[in-house]
């Protein structure tokens, strides 16, 4: 259920690897929703093992670098490696893309036999030879597995695993995306920025072949904003919140012809993601906040894993939905709260806080010396494929975020 980022690419890793699927999609189009997202390499060999290589290569980006900088000045403080760096050391590229042009991508692959749009899923449930999805208005569809992949607000989640609300983190984010045409002037480096200021953040970079700037503002908003990817917001509210701030964020949003806000929200761990025959992946699983970039990254890594699993079935499907959630559970929780955490020291307030954060990125710009961090290392060495197999015995090794 759900053709995003993880329902789609699960959909193509069961077709790669032989095994039927149908996949429900409410919506009655794909249609361009979203904004920029960021593709790390361990996310990236997913989607080159499914075909998609040339795709990617056509309209993403490849950033030279991950820049951390400070607001007032401008200064970059801490530099991480990307391009070339990132493919010489784990053979495969981290992108920037747009969500809108990774779906058309992860879809356009799809059989269309075996996608259903404009089907709305009321419940589900299973007995002890099958699942079940009963769509409105009446219509019911079964299979062997079903597989909750319909985001944060996930029905598959809320029937049948715990039904605690979204967790709000008291930020949300204005987005936009600018020709850059508009923004010529700029020079704005094909990199990943993160510029830092009290109480608020700005990131942003260049999707779409490099034709347009993808930028989020995050911060913390008076009045409720609600979670929807279609709220828009005034553009001199945005501004407002930049005063003070050296020019090129402002610039950036005074370019950008329409502004949208949502607020963030993510869920705090389940103790199961499966249950017999029913099981999640992606948002509906673990959604996380945007702070480490491994939302859609995430998604893609459990459905290689659990196609990979399900390919290689002996046909007990409630022990192979298991040993997913072994394989795949620990990861993505960790990652759940280091983003939390991030979403503190990117939004420091105090001036002798912020002052000792900052001291501590040149330290680290120092010492890393143009190489990757140890969360770096154990975020972009995960191989999905190993990890189905049980030969990553390197990678389990790491030791992240001690």
């Amino acid at each position: 259920m759900g053709a995003g980022i993880g329902g789609s690419a699960l959909a193509l890793s069961l077709a790669k690897l032989g095994v039927d699927y149908v996949l429900l999609e409410q919506a009655p189009a794909f249609a361009e929703v979203g904004a920029g997202i960021q593709l790390s390499p361990n996310g990236v060999r997913v989607l080159e093992t499914l075909g998609l290589g040339d795709a990617l290569a056509g309209f993403c980006t490849e950033p030279d670098f991950h820049k951390y900088s400070v607001w007032d000045t401008g200064e970059t403080i801490l530099r991480t490696p990307l391009m070339p760096r990132v493919r010489q050391a784990y053979g495969h590229a981290y992108y920037h893309a747009h969500r809108a042009d990774l779906i058309a991508a992860l879809t356009g692959g799809l059989d269309e036999s075996r996608l259903q749009l404009n089907t709305k899923v009321a419940a589900v449930g299973q007995d002890g030879a099958r699942a079940w999805a009963d769509c409105e208005p009446g219509e019911r569809i079964t299979g062997d597995v079903l597989v909750g992949a319909d985001g944060i607000h996930s029905l598959v989640r809320e029937q049948v695993f715990s039904p605690d609300p979204p967790r709000a983190s008291g930020y949300v984010t204005w987005r936009g995306v600018v020709e850059r045409q508009k923004i010529a002037d700029l020079g704005v480096p094909v990199s990943a920025h993160v510029d830092m200021g009290p109480r608020l953040s700005f990131v942003y970079y260049w999707v779409s072949g490099g034709t347009r700037l993808n930028w989020l503002a995050l911060g913390q908003a008076d009045g409720q904003k609600r979670e929807s990817w279609s709220q828009t917001a005034s553009s001199s509210e945005v501004i407002a919140a930049f005063d003070g701030w050296y020019d090129r964020p402002r610039r950036v949003i005074e370019a950008t012809d329409e502004t949208f806000v949502t607020a963030l929200h993510d869920r705090n761990p389940l103790r199961e993601w499966v249950a017999g025959r029913i099981g999640l992946l992606g948002d509906a699983a673990h959604a996380m906040l945007p702070y480490h970039a491994q939302g859609a990254v995430q998604s893609l890594e459990d459905a290689w894993v659990l196609a990979r699993i399900l390919a290689g079935s002996g046909g007990d499907v409630a022990a192979d939905l298991a040993r997913y959630q072994a394989l795949r559970m620990d990861r993505a929780h960790l990652i759940v709260q280091q983003s939390r955490n991030a979403e503190g020291w990117y939004h420091l307030a105090d001036p002798e806080a912020i002052a000792r954060r900052n001291e501590r990125f040149r330290r680290t710009n120092e010492k890393l010396d143009g190489g990757f961090s140890p969360q770096q290392h154990w975020l972009y060495s995960y191989d999905a494929d190993a990890a189905a197999l049980g030969t990553d015995d390197d990678w389990r090794a790491l030791r992240p975020w001690s």
